[in-house]
């Protein structure tokens, strides 16, 4: 069995690929994905990258104990992780200190930290 940092390091190691499989996968994400990549002044691929980097120092245990208890019924862990962790940052709403407030559009009702 792969150990967590091996499963994250697979998954940043496939985050340049992320933004292409997940325009395929599920079209919806990976819109939200290019546009908060946009909002933020960067790549999908920075964007991936800058999300499993804010799991990795602001995820809370319960979101790690989630996170971990999900890789057991998959055969694809770092695909799981990369998705949970893009997951995440697109919808955690954090302190000011961890997370710049941008809003996707002012007073959407969507409006949320990323």
């Amino acid at each position: 069995m792969p150990l967590l940092g091996d499963m994250l390091a697979e998954a940043r190691n496939s985050s340049g690929s992320f933004q292409a499989w997940l325009e395929r996968s599920d079209p919806q994400l990976a819109g939200e994905v290019k546009r908060a990549a946009v909002q933020q002044g960067m790549t999908p691929t920075g964007y991936v990258r800058m999300a499993m980097s804010d799991f990795n120092r602001f995820a809370s245990e319960e979101d790690w104990a989630t996170l971990t208890s999900s890789l057991k019924s998959t055969d694809d862990p770092g695909t799981a992780c990369l998705l949970a962790m893009v997951h995440w940052r697109l919808t955690v709403r954090g302190c000011s200190e961890h997370a710049p407030h941008v809003s996707i559009q002012e007073g959407d009702e969507n409006e949320r930290a990323i």
